[in-house]
Parts: structure tokens; C-alpha cells; sequence
């Protein structure tokens, strides 16, 4: 359980009770929790008081199964509605521009557009249209393909998105503008786990982007690396993109 790197042990336990119980919509007995967790029945007992106490686990019948509680999703539910994307977001895109050195955006989905929340230029910057407050077609921008993949995970909804946002507009001789070559493509998206615009929306620049889902089904946003072509090698896009990832994993 790793409770000796945790400061402190019965916290820790507290918060694997909850992951444990979030995990099955069903319910957990004791029994269970006390098998997967390793852990003493009347130690898990007293843990499980105090969550029910403060609402944050919840047993409906005696000796029934354990769920998560109303005060705990009523606590994630106004995080999530008073949350400041772009002040979560900001030390993740400070790490990366300092890892990779080049200019680094956040993004979220509108419809058949994205809107630029947030951008940390690189020392060696180079000139984009993208601005904070500015927008840019889905179909042609890293962050744009990266929130559609998992935004719309399979061809007939990426083709019902097309329909009713399109036509696709052509940025440049590599943009991608006919409904299923998209589809297709972020299938592949999907299966990397990162999205490339590859001189899609501006000649000459490159860039690695990733979806942010702070625990939801669908991204929230999405963070992309940029850079010239020179410096964008397909081996340096690989590396960048399982960065970028890794990034995502340990900050957010």
C-alpha cells in the first residue's frame, strides 16, 4: 500500500478505502475492503466510521456494502464548478517549457474550434497566430485533435461532429479535411496517446499536444508543445509526446 512513504498512515489508509470503494458502483462489504486492502477488520471499521461520519462513505443498510458518499461528490462536484483551469494548469505548462525549451499552450474544445487559455513562450520563441484568447480551427491544431480524439471517441461521432461543425476548412497542403481520413487519424491518436500537427495549421511548425481529464470521461482541456520543423524531428516527437504524458501523469 505504500504506507511507508506516506506522512501519515491512517490518512493514507483512509484514501485507499475511498479509491477502493470508488471502483465498484455496486458496493464493498467489510469482507472485501479487509481482503483487498490487507488490512484488520476493526481497524477498517473505525476508518469507515469516520468517512460515514463526515459523509464521505456511506453504508445505506446495516452489515450492508460501503459506497462512496454525498459530501464527497458534493465536495469534487464545486471543485470542479469553481475551479481556475488556467491557475491548475499554469506549473504544468512552466515544468514543460522548462524541460523542452520551446513554447507551450493550453487549449479547450468550442464547438468546431479552440480557444487558447494559456501560453508560456520558450526563450527561443517563434512567431504563431495563436494568442491567449484566440482561436483556431479543431481539425488542424494539436490541442484541437487531441480534445476531439477522446471527446468524441469513435468514427460516427467524429463524422456527426464534422457534419455539424464543418466543412473542414484547409489550412495547409497537410490538412486533414475529408470526415473519415479524421476519424481514422484520431484513432490513431487514441492508440499513441498524444496528438501531431504536423505543418497542419502553419507551414514550418510542429507540435505534440495531450488531452487533461482531471478525472472525467472527456478531456477538460489540452496542453501541446510547439516548435519549428527543425527542431520537431520524428524522433524528437516521440520523445516529447511520452513527456508530455508523463507530465500530465505526476502533475495533474
Amino acid at each position: 500500500m505504500g504506507e511507508a512513504q506516506s506522512p501519515v498512515g491512517s490518512v493514507d489508509r483512509a484514501l485507499l478505502i475511498l479509491q477502493e470503494i470508488g471502483k465498484r458502483s455496486r458496493g464493498v462489504t467489510l469482507d472485501e475492503l479487509a481482503t483487498r486492502l490487507a488490512l484488520p477488520k476493526s481497524s477498517l471499521h473505525r476508518l469507515l466510521g469516520a468517512l460515514k461520519h463526515r459523509g464521505f462513505a456511506a453504508q445505506p443498510e446495516p452489515s450492508g456494502p460501503y459506497f462512496l458518499g454525498t459530501e464527497l461528490l458534493a465536495t469534487a462536484f464545486r471543485y470542479y464548478e469553481s475551479m481556475d483551469l488556467r491557475t491548475l494548469v499554469r506549473p504544468l505548462l512552466l515544468r514543460l517549457r522548462e524541460e523542452f525549451d520551446e513554447t507551450v499552450h493550453m487549449a479547450v474544445l468550442d464547438g468546431g474550434e479552440i480557444v487558447y487559455l494559456d501560453k508560456v513562450e520558450a526563450v527561443r520563441s517563434i512567431t504563431m497566430s495563436s494568442v491567449v484568447g484566440g482561436r483556431n480551427a479543431a481539425h488542424c491544431t494539436g490541442v484541437g485533435k487531441a480534445l476531439l480524439a477522446w471527446t468524441y471517441p469513435t468514427d460516427e461521432a467524429v463524422k456527426a461532429w464534422a457534419e455539424k461543425y464543418g466543412p473542414l476548412g484547409v489550412r495547409t497542403r497537410n490538412t486533414i479535411t475529408a470526415p473519415a481520413k479524421l476519424a481514422a487519424h484520431l484513432e490513431q491518436v487514441r492508440d499513441r496517446g498524444y496528438a501531431l500537427d504536423l505543418e497542419e495549421n502553419e507551414p514550418g511548425v510542429r507540435c505534440v499536444a495531450a488531452p487533461i481529464f482531471l478525472g472525467r470521461t472527456v478531456p477538460v482541456a489540452a496542453v501541446s508543445v510547439t516548435a519549428i520543423k527543425d527542431r520537431m524531428s520524428p524522433a524528437r516527437l516521440e520523445e516529447v509526446g511520452a513527456g508530455l504524458r508523463r507530465a500530465i501523469s505526476e502533475q495533474l
